[in-house]
């Protein structure tokens, strides 16, 4: 291959660990090359996050080339050729230019090679087979940069052998298509993808999930969401009904309508008004349902379901009383708080429209009012501990607890406004009460 292009300057190039690293891989004659991700996101002028090497030489010589330069190298992933490089700055993902042997569709047998184009012959989509050397040179065997330019997303190659290797090609298709791609999407991509969609029923839970929240996070996730519906993919992932206008008006909302601290596009959020259906327990269902074949982590299962809750107080709308709205604050906390109140801002703006009439007091500033709750008025610590009640003749045991919850609970119906002092002679008539009961 030769080059076809040069990065403009770039600070990770040329940042000393960068430096050591490759210097480190070509002590013996190889050739290093960045790959894949960062020599994309450079091309186009975007933030680079992850540096990626991929060099010429097996993974047990690059261990050894980077042991005997002093740095850390890990075996992250040694059977497919990737070592890691840990350096102060940032750790450096080294793979082995690789060809493969055998594909089941989950997995490949691969074999190490010094071919730079049997390498990127097996790589996913044309916009990640690209290539720099270490002064910044681009290859570009597959024509990535053109795509990238025409906001094109393409199977490198035959899109029924790419997809027949690697099934989660399908995934990362639609997500690649998100970030970069522009309509129409590539019809030799699609017709491919319909052919082969069976194949994620064989995909394993922890693999759909990492792509699906990578797709969730991107800037249109309910427009990719329809092209995927529209191909036959959502059997094969979500339970059905998916309300992918309510996710465009939440990404909206979350990214460009309005401007708050703590308040980005949240991929989880964006799942819970993608499932959403307004019927509590059947959406608990398919949330719990989801969590396990997507193998979230505890958190994440919990705060999904969370989401879907219902509260004693009723759903937020636009006219809750800011006496309501903080009783949900206290039951939920912050973050799940303003979950609920973008939730329910999407969900209104689908039902009537980004733009159009809705009832009573509808309006930006009256949600905005209700999301800014936690910091405008936020719910004080509730006074109480279990102390003030042994202290004044509670006895030890469950009715203890009981007790401070109905003050709690109290306190929560008054606003918030009683003070430890009032909340002393409302437990002193408790205490007498328990003490001559």
């Amino acid at each position: 291959m030769e080059p076809v292009g040069q990065l403009s300057p770039q600070d990770w190039l040329v940042h000393p660990d960068t430096r050591a690293v490759i210097a480190a891989l070509a002590a013996d004659g190889a050739c290093p090359r960045f790959a894949g991700g960062c020599v994309r996101d450079a091309l186009l002028g975007r933030p680079v996050h992850d540096v990626d090497i991929a060099v010429d030489r097996p993974p047990a010589e690059v261990t050894r080339l980077l042991t005997a330069a002093g740095i850390r190298a890990v075996p992250t992933g040694f059977s497919h050729g990737t070592v890691t490089a840990v350096t102060p700055s940032r750790p450096f993902e080294i793979t082995s230019l690789r060809r493969d042997v055998e594909t089941d569709g989950r997995h490949a047998v691969v074999a190490f090679t010094d071919d730079w184009l049997a390498d990127a012959s097996r790589r996913d989509l044309t916009i990640n087979a690209l290539y720099a050397d270490p002064d910044g040179a681009v290859y570009d065997p597959f024509d990535g940069i053109a795509d990238l330019g025409a906001r094109r997303v393409r199977f490198v190659g035959d899109a029924d052998s790419r997809i027949a290797e690697d099934a989660l090609r399908i995934l990362r298709f639609f997500r690649f298509f998100g970030r970069f791609g522009a309509p129409p999407a590539d019809p030799a991509a699609l017709s491919a993808i319909r052919r082969q969609a069976p194949l994620l029923d064989g995909l394993s839970g922890e693999r759909v999930r990492a792509e699906m929240l990578g797709i969730l996070e991107g800037s249109d996730p309910g427009g990719v969401l329809l092209l995927m519906r529209g191909e036959g993919l959502i059997p094969h992932l979500l339970p059905e009904p998916i309300d992918a206008g309510r996710l465009r008006l939440l990404a909206w909302l979350e990214t460009r309508g309005i401007k708050a601290a703590g308040v980005g596009a949240d991929p989880l959020r964006r799942l819970a008004a993608l499932i959403a259906t307004g019927e509590p327990a059947a959406d608990a269902a398919r949330a719990a349902a989801l969590a396990d074949a997507w193998r979230l982590s505890n958190a994440g299962r919990a705060r999904l379901l969370d989401m879907l809750e219902p509260v004693a107080e009723g759903p937020l709308t636009v006219e809750t009383p800011p006496e309501t709205a903080r009783r949900i604050l206290w039951r939920t906390g912050a973050e799940a708080y303003r979950d609920r109140v973008l939730l329910a801002w999407a969900d209104e703006r689908a039902r009537y429209g980004a733009a159009g009439p809705c009832p009573g007091a509808c309006g930006t500033a009256a949600w905005e009012e209700l999301l800014h709750l936690p910091e405008t008025r936020p719910v004080p610590e509730f006074p109480l501990r279990g102390a003030d009640l042994l202290e004044r003749g509670w006895p030890p045991g469950p009715g203890l607890g009981e007790e401070l919850r109905r003050l709690e609970t109290a306190w929560a119906a008054a606003d918030f406004a009683p003070d430890r002092a009032a909340l002393l002679s409302r437990l002193g008539e408790a205490s007498g009460k328990a003490e001559n009961g």
